[in-house]
């Protein structure tokens, strides 16, 4: 698309790409609270309505990196428009939906658009003027996130007011909406990756996300001593050896383990896996701790409404903390960012652990969490574009998201496996299975703090992106950047 009058202003191109982006988010978490209605609306067992959740993420897991590649190669806004029209017809095919096996086929197709995230990445960063990367970058990273507790947040009065199956229709017509902006608004991005995928890295990659998130989504279930989740972790770890020795051999690798090893990507990547542990943990276990009757000894018996509305707070700071996390991070550098935010979602998941016991508590806490996790994914998405060369912005920031979603996968799994250790007498969990597990969420984030430290240092982050392809960056005196061609 030829720059001129015909080419949309930035800032036209980023409110598209935050609409698309919203649906998708919204559609990871809307079905969290209502899992239990589709049970039985669908007149399934519990087991298998929790693939639901299972199959999204296995999807998104799966085709985030590899679109992200596809995208670098043949063209971001098609990339983009694509897993748009893949999110609409999987929304449209999951309202229909007369049975659980086929709204677990919806959730894999909607899966697919996880793939928008690596290409809207790379978008802002081939079209926005050098001094807006990081601050739209900060802040459609944050959306992810407080999509996510919207979600939670809107399930209740939806269901209440037109039904479950409007948790999908409503974001079909977002997505709808979004599409079409798209192919009017957004330009084609002018950079492009020569090359071709190579499907045996794509396939290798497949099969160990698989068996890795199979085995922690049912380890709770199946027991993590049992002989299918020890098998199916081993065979994770052989898949994975496999997958990282088929990309080093490719003429053209899915992922890059070269740009893998720069300093500012793992520990980023590291980052994001620990953060994503105690984020989807708490989106998925803190409604239903409050949604246990007082009876139990705690809880406070609150409605689906209810439950959603104490997480409120989180999405609204994220989203503010996201809005000026572009200036923060000009002033003081993105790693100092990172570190702050990994130490203040520690204080909240403190408070849900040891203070728990009055609802302000739970607003409180719910509120500071969305400024540390705000912080984080602002700055921390910000740091893999500007680490990165032009050409590598999807796949690398693909693969940052992509983890975090693992990580979430095993922060639920081993969030689900500390709750249910233990049991009352009514069949609930015990609230010092609560307390534990939120402290080890506590715990996991001060893990992410010291892996900040290791984060090379970048000043003037909201005021430049621009770095020397295939450089490395370097911690110099005063934090400025530095590059280093040794890699």
């Amino acid at each position: 698309m030829a720059v001129g009058r015909r080419r949309a202003h930035h800032q036209v191109t980023f409110a598209v790409l935050s609409a698309g982006v919203a649906a998708f988010a919204l559609l990871q978490s809307l079905v969290i609270p209502v899992l239990t209605t589709v049970q039985h609306e669908l007149h399934t067992t519990q087991s298998a309505a929790t693939w639901v959740l299972t199959a999204y993420l296995l999807s998104a897991s799966i085709m985030t990196p590899i679109l992200g590649r596809v995208g670098d190669m043949t063209g971001k806004k098609r990339v983009f428009v694509a897993t748009l029209i893949a999110l609409a017809v999987g929304s449209l095919l999951a309202a229909l939906a007369p049975s659980i096996g086929v709204l677990i086929v919806a959730r894999v197709i909607q899966g697919f658009a996880g793939g928008m995230l690596p290409v809207a990445f790379g978008i802002i960063r081939d079209e926005f003027p050098a001094q807006k990367v990081a601050g739209a970058v900060g802040i459609l990273a944050a959306l992810t996130a407080v999509g996510a507790g919207l979600g939670i947040v809107l399930a209740g009065p939806i269901v209440d007011a037109l039904g479950y199956r409007w948790l999908f229709w409503l974001p079909m017509i977002l997505t709808i909406v979004a599409a079409v902006s798209a192919v009017l608004f957004v330009p084609e991005s002018p950079v492009r990756t020569p090359g071709r995928i190579s499907w045996l890295p794509a396939l290798l990659l497949s099969a160990w996300l698989v068996a890795l998130l199979v085995a922690l989504s049912e380890a709770p279930d199946w027991g993590w001593g049992s002989g299918r989740v020890i098998g199916l972790l081993a065979g994770a770890v052989v898949l994975a050896a496999g997958w990282v020795i088929a990309e080093l051999r490719a003429a053209t690798p899915l992922i890059d383990m070269q740009m893998m090893r720069r300093t500012a990507v793992w520990t980023n990547n590291l980052v994001a896996l620990l953060i994503g542990v105690g984020m989807y943990a708490t989106f998925a276990f803190l409604p239903e701790f409050v949604q246990t009757p007082a009876a139990a000894g705690y809880g406070f018996g609150a409605s689906i409404t209810r439950s959603g509305l104490m997480l409120l707070p989180s999405a609204v700071t994220m989203f503010v903390t996201g809005i000026f996390a572009g200036r923060l991070a000009a002033r003081l550098g993105g790693k100092s960012l990172v570190i702050a935010g990994c130490l203040i979602g520690c204080a909240a998941m403190s408070i849900l652990a040891f203070a728990h016991q009055y609802e302000w508590e739970i607003y409180l806490s719910s509120a500071i969490m969305g400024i540390g996790f705000g912080l984080v994914f602002s700055a921390m998405s910000a740091l893999i574009v500007v680490a990165v060369p032009t050409s590598q912005t999807g796949v690398a920031t693909g693969m940052n998201a992509n983890i975090r979603t693992i990580g979430g996968s095993i922060g639920a799994a081993v969030m689900a496996s500390i709750v249910t250790s233990q049991l009352g007498p009514s069949g609930l969990p015990k609230e010092a299975g609560y307390t534990t597990g939120f402290a080890v969420m506590a715990g996991g984030l001060v893990l992410a703090a010291v892996a900040g430290l290791l984060i090379p240092s970048v000043r003037g982050l909201g005021q430049s992106s621009e770095v020397p392809e295939h450089a490395e960056l370097a911690i110099i005196p005063g934090g400025t950047l530095a590059g280093d061609s040794s890699e």
